[in-house]
């Protein structure tokens, strides 16, 4: 049985976990990553260097970085509907899983460590407030994307709205901060929230 190492309240992890929600298969989750430990310990190192979650072990194979790990799953396990045929389409939804790493993540990351994680004496206002515009500008990319097809590669969902989705509920729910109304991006939200996996793995409180 696959093994996924992290705790619930990670969004890397809850991408994972959304993604087997979708394939339908049965895993043993462990909790590791800040208090639960497990991370630094020298096994976990051995197959994840970088002491971070989630870790996927299948079988003899184990995995790191949440992306990397959504695209194993849906190519072993959903190819076809998760990871399209179509090499166009696939392309498209990759793309979307490497502007989530390369433009939307540190900017929503900085606003949520400061202000649902750190205590308000240690908060960084400034980086809130940079991060906040720069953030409000990636999603603005992508709301006006999703002003013109239902899912990020178009007609139907695909591996690329698991990690794009993950984070852009995330952003959407972080109290006090201002946004753009993201129409698009709300009703994609909404779409997305249909989907049993999202609601039972992503859809949960900011801690």
């Amino acid at each position: 049985m696959l093994k996924i190492w992290g705790r619930t309240n990670s969004v890397n992890v809850q991408k994972v976990l959304w993604c087997l929600a979708e394939v339908g298969l049965p895993y043993e989750r462990i909790d590791a990553g800040l208090e639960y430990g497990h991370n630094n310990e020298p096994w976990y190192l051995a197959l994840n260097p970088n002491g971070r979650v989630p870790l996927l072990q299948d079988g003899a194979f184990s995995l790191w970085e949440s992306n990397t790990i959504v695209r194993y799953l849906a190519a072993k396990h959903g190819f076809g509907t998760l990871c399209p045929e179509s090499l166009e389409t696939r392309a498209d939804a990759e793309r979307w899983m490497d502007w989530q790493l390369g433009t939307l993540i540190r900017p929503i990351s900085t606003v949520f460590q400061n202000l649902i994680r750190k205590p308000a004496g240690s908060r960084d206002a400034a980086a809130v407030e940079r991060s906040t515009r720069e953030a409000n500008e990636a999603v603005a990319t992508l709301d006006a994307h999703l002003a013109t097809r239902p899912y990020v590669a178009g007609h139907a969902f695909t591996m690329g709205d698991i990690p794009v989705g993950a984070l852009v509920h995330r952003w959407l729910e972080i109290p006090g901060v201002e946004r753009p109304p993201f129409d698009a991006a709300r009703a994609w939200r909404a779409r997305l929230a249909e989907r049993p996996g999202f609601r039972k793995h992503v859809s949960l409180p900011l801690n």
